[in-house]
């Protein structure tokens, strides 16, 4: 059995990670805001998509589904969006014809650079006015454990267990 000790640093750490997740969420939020995200119509996921074909340059939609942890219908919904706007366009493979590779266009890659552009302005702005110099290297280290936060592999049962007999 924990001690009150213990059981008080278990109710520290969980409210440290409620902070934290609603923290990032309003950072996140305000980084979609303000680098134009929103007014692009574009959702969540479809952004996420975008900015996946992007790094990983043309996949098909099967990669992609896996990569985004999300069936293929789902890809294909949000990929109506991107291909109607011209921001992503389906080639064949060229080591197996049946399959297409999805990639994206110049137009698509133009809206990109000017999505980055406006979150790193208004990213450099923020910290240049609520963060001090002094405390810069403290969000140098804030980061350092965000970054680590995010890489950490953690098995947890996620299975869904029924109370009914």
């Amino acid at each position: 059995m924990g001690t009150s000790g213990e059981r008080q640093d278990t109710a520290e750490t969980a409210e440290t990670a409620v902070r934290l997740a609603v923290a990032v969420k309003r950072l996140q939020a305000r980084i979609r805001e303000e680098a134009g995200v929103t007014s692009t119509g574009l959702s969540v996921a479809q952004v996420s998509i975008f900015t996946r074909l992007v790094h990983e340059g043309p996949v098909t939609a099967a990669s992609l589904a896996v990569a985004e942890h999300v069936s293929q219908q789902a890809i294909a919904q949000s990929l109506a969006g991107l291909k109607t706007g011209g921001l992503v366009s389906v080639q064949p493979d060229p080591a197996d014809g049946r399959k297409s590779l999805l990639e994206v266009t110049e137009a698509g890659r133009a809206l990109y650079e000017t999505i980055l552009a406006s979150r790193d302005d208004w990213l450099i702005r923020a910290i240049e006015s609520a963060v001090s110099p002094g405390e810069r290297l403290v969000l140098d280290q804030g980061i350092e454990m965000l970054e680590r936060l995010g890489e950490v592999e953690l098995r947890i049962d996620r299975e869904i267990r029924s109370t009914a007999p």
